[in-house]
């Protein structure tokens, strides 16, 4: 396989994969207490619930082909579940979930308004389409070998699957999910509803373990409400900062700007990540046109300067006091960079902010500071 073809693959993945994770997403809204959604667990999203009949485990699939009678995303999650290692009976419903429309001729259409008895008709009916020559062939086809794994079950156990079976087909893209989980949340204003599901998102993917993968319901809700007030309707929305870490990538792309050189200039090497970490953090939230952003880079315009005069009294008292160039500059830093930010009228922002703003005003030739504390 060409590098390509390898890439494309990876991608194909990867966003298979998300769209599980927005499927979860969108059964968490429906969590109600005691109940939990896990990714991983039994297959791809499972509902847990105290009452086993409400538990549901999905198997997700995002594909553009119809759902026909042979189609192996069908028979391939029918035999996952007949496996010995997978226990139905503390489920009450398992859902294939699928972007797939039915085919136009399938005898699967019928399938949810369907007995179990039925069902299993409907199987037996597709299986015995196989010629002899098929399902004796020395090498048969993948999906030929998942039917005769299915058929190959006792009836009872198969019975007692095929009534629980849901098939939820063409369903939404991932798209179309996105909207449908922005359209949950209340009072959060146009602008701001990205960040709220992206908000979600990090969430979600920040639960995963090594061990489990699971979303309780308290938790879940405790992440809306958060969301929910940052990103309300007020004079402006505040971004969130969550403490970026700047890859060694970054940190080298950004070796040769000004703050970090007058950081590199004071031997303080062991800040540089923090340093750009902070200033990056600060770049995107500039990018972000959230709720009334223009608020948002007026105030921040405004901190800024407060910042620098704060600053500008620190390095002076730093030059009066000086008796090491290097460690006095290493001193000032480090007391500037640690203080805890100023107050933004009523509110205090995070202290990457006001880091991200310091290191943003060292950079800017303009303004003509630096760290090094000059005897």
């Amino acid at each position: 396989m060409n590098e390509g073809k390898t890439k494309n693959a990876a991608l194909t993945t990867a966003l298979a994969f998300h769209y599980q994770v927005l499927i979860g997403l969108d059964k968490c809204f429906s969590l109600e207490e005691n109940q939990s959604v896990w990714f991983e667990k039994d297959g791809d999203v499972s509902l847990i619930s105290p009452d086993t009949l409400e538990s549901t485990q999905t198997e997700v699939k995002d594909y553009a082909a119809p759902l026909t009678d042979h189609h192996e995303n069908l028979w391939k999650t029918l035999k996952n579940w007949l496996a010995p290692e997978f226990n139905h009976e503390q489920y009450g419903v398992l859902v294939l979930h699928t972007t797939q429309a039915f085919g136009t001729t399938t005898l699967l259409k019928d399938w949810n308004s369907q007995s179990a008895e039925q069902r299993l008709q409907v199987l037996s009916d597709i299986f015995a389409e196989r010629s002899k020559d098929q399902l004796n062939a020395e090498q048969p086809s993948e999906v030929i070998k998942l039917h005769k794994a299915v058929m190959a079950s006792d009836d009872l156990l198969l019975k007692s699957l095929l009534g629980k079976v849901t098939l939820f087909t063409q369903s939404d893209n991932k798209e179309m999910l996105e909207k449908q989980i922005l359209s949950k949340p209340v009072g959060i204003p146009k602008n701001n509803l990205k960040s709220y599901l992206h908000g979600l998102i990090g969430f979600v993917y920040a639960k995963a373990t090594q061990q489990s993968w699971v979303i309780k319901h308290q938790e879940f809700y405790a992440k809306c409400e958060e969301l929910t007030t940052l990103l309300c309707k007020k004079e402006f929305t505040f971004p969130i900062f969550s403490g970026y870490e700047a890859s060694e990538l970054e940190v080298e792309s950004h070796q040769d700007r000004p703050f970090v050189q007058k950081i590199a200039e004071i031997e303080h090497i062991e800040m540089i990540p923090d340093a750009v970490g902070n200033w990056i953090e600060l770049q995107n939230s500039l990018l972000e046109q959230l709720d009334e952003f223009a608020f948002y880079k007026e105030k921040t315009i405004t901190y800024q300067n407060q910042l620098v005069t704060k600053y500008k009294l620190a390095y002076s008292s730093a030059k009066l006091e000086a008796t090491d160039p290097i460690k006095s500059s290493k001193l000032l830093y480090n007391k500037t960079i640690g203080e805890p930010p100023l107050n933004m009228g009523n509110n205090i922002p995070p202290l990457e902010y006001k880091n991200g703003l310091i290191h943003d005003a060292m950079d800017d030739d303009e303004r003509n500071l630096k760290w090094r504390v000059e005897l």
